[in-house]
């Protein structure tokens, strides 16, 4: 058997730290947990960009044009919602976490959800640095985690160039006859 787990060493790496203004008195101290856990896990501050955002909503946008840049190793989005009277935490919430899920396979760089989903202002606090950790120091681990997990497949693929590499190395066939036979062509090369 062989196992693989990603080194919680972010030393040479970079980060896209994406980050809600809505209820900055809490992502605040989430951007504060997460810049500290990339310094201690080895991380410079050049290698680290902040870019702050209206609200959780603007998350998933921001963090997929981030990673299409090909500047970062890993993007990390920081929000907190705090469910009020009317439906629109759980919309914005739904949308946040879809979002952000879609945004590592589309371009191969992982993005973390570090947003924290609380019923009331008491557990925003807690998960925001008090009682129950701080969501952005956690992100920021599995950040730096997936990072280096990526190094045992040569880097982490994107959606569209695992399809094309599929495609490249099948003949298309499917089974049906045409009349003619042809060659498939050689599979894609791997890094």
């Amino acid at each position: 058997m062989h196992e693989y787990k990603g080194a919680l060493d972010a030393e040479g790496k970079r980060f896209a730290v994406v980050v809600a203004r809505f209820n900055d008195a809490y992502t605040s101290r989430l951007v504060e947990g997460a810049v500290d856990a990339l310094a201690r896990l080895g991380a410079v501050e050049e290698d680290v960009e902040v870019f702050w955002v209206p609200g959780s909503f603007e998350l998933p946008g921001v963090a997929l044009n981030a990673a299409h840049t090909g500047r970062f190793d890993a993007v990390i989005c920081l929000g907190v919602l705090i469910r009020g009277a009317t439906s629109h935490y759980d919309l914005v919430a739904q949308q946040a976490a879809a979002g952000i899920a879609r945004v590592f396979p589309a371009t191969g760089v992982p993005c973390i959800f570090g947003v924290v989903t609380a019923e009331n202002l008491e557990q925003a606090a807690e998960r925001c640095g008090s009682k129950m950790g701080n969501r952005g120091w956690e992100a920021a681990h599995a950040a730096v985690e997936m990072v280096n997990l990526g190094e045992a497949f040569d880097g982490w693929a994107a959606e569209e160039t695992l399809l094309v590499e599929e495609s490249e190395g099948h003949d298309h066939d499917h089974g049906h006859d045409h009349g003619e036979t042809t060659e498939a062509p050689a599979p894609a090369e791997t890094r």
